[in-house]
């Protein structure tokens, strides 16, 4: 099968080449893979800025129909419409692993960075990570359910949005969206933040519900939130992973309020550690999710609470990977879906 692979360590060494079709092993199935979407990771990855063990196949974002069951595997059937969680492998054994947050285990192996991932027409992975697709989706909007996982765990888990605070997101991107829409489904009043290169994507968060967008080269950000709260956000998502969107992200916080960081740098940014001092601010990370994201996200989607199609710009062949990712880069698209092609 054709796949697409990254060789070796260093910027580019991604290649659209054929490689053996993989086999289950015990606990594990195998998937045919019928929509897999790039994730800014897959970019980092691509320049080198992200951990990987090469060589590999890349995409971890997926949806597929299960073609093979191995040894041991209940409670799932051949030709079943499924999605996977990114893990592989955990320990099982650390004080992560225990208390239900694998995703931050020390040992962990990923889909698509560590072991072979779904940019290819099949790809295996451990039956404990499956998840039914839902019946109210294509196979293209589902391959949004890991990032919809991360948004809903990053909203309701991480930071615990309630109903009537003010929260600001900033990035318009896919992950932005999805951030948006959860926040929204727990009642917040919602801001939605941009640059003049993200005009066309704020109108997509306008029409997804956001209830003001803000593009921050036009209008100044601080006024526009103590319109709606004199004291400041109650809660700051930073989705673009710009350090000028953290610096204002926390200049416009309110004392005492979260800042929760979901978007990915690539590289070392520098922070004003003393405005989170003095303004008491819990600040948290998302890296990933769990089950409780995961069932949390697709429970949102079962319900038609979130909307997946309106953040897929482009569907494309997994040949045509560097157009692709030059959309990604080029801030031409919103989320861009991949499908494999048949041998």
């Amino acid at each position: 099968m054709k796949a697409l692979v990254k060789t070796q360590k260093g910027v580019n060494f991604i290649e659209y080449k054929e490689i053996p079709e993989p086999k289950p092993g015990f606990g594990e199935v195998k998937v045919n893979v019928k929509a897999c979407g790039i994730c800014g990771t897959d970019i980092h990855i691509w320049k080198d800025e992200f951990q990987n063990i090469p060589p590999v196949v890349l995409g971890h974002e997926f949806s597929g129909v299960i073609v093979e069951l191995g040894e041991g595997v209940t409670g799932l059937n051949i030709g079943q419409k499924v999605v996977s969680e990114v893990m592989y492998q955990v320990c099982g054994k650390c004080q992560n692993c225990k208390t239900g947050y694998y995703n931050l285990c020390l040992t962990r192996k990923g889909l698509g960075w560590a072991v072979n991932g779904a940019f290819a027409p099949f790809t295996v992975v451990e039956a404990q990570y499956i998840h039914p697709m839902p019946e109210n989706i294509t196979f293209e909007e589902a391959a949004l359910s890991e990032p919809l996982a991360i948004s809903a765990y990053a909203v309701s888990e991480i930071t615990g949005v309630k109903s009537g605070e003010i929260v600001l997101v900033s990035g318009p991107g896919p992950i932005g969206l999805l951030v948006m829409q959860c926040a929204l489904a727990e009642g917040a009043f919602v801001i939605m933040t941009g640059t003049d290169a993200d005009e066309w994507r704020l109108k997509v968060a306008k029409e997804l519900g956001a209830h003001r967008i803000v593009n921050v080269q036009q209008e100044d950000l601080g006024k526009v939130i103590r319109g709606y709260n004199e004291i400041g956000a109650d809660i700051v998502f930073e989705c673009s992973g710009a350090a000028s969107a953290v610096k204002s992200g926390i200049e416009v916080i309110r004392k005492g309020g979260k800042f929760t960081q979901v978007g990915l740098f690539g590289r070392t940014i520098e922070i004003n550690m003393d405005l989170i001092v003095t303004k008491e601010l819990r600040l948290s990370g998302v890296f990933s999710s769990n089950w409780r994201g995961w069932h949390r996200g697709l429970r949102l989607v079962r319900q038609n609470k979130i909307l997946l199609k309106p953040v897929i710009s482009h569907v494309l062949p997994v040949s045509e990977w560097a157009k692709a990712f030059e959309l990604i880069e080029s801030k031409q698209s919103l989320k861009v879906v991949l499908t494999p092609e048949s041998k």
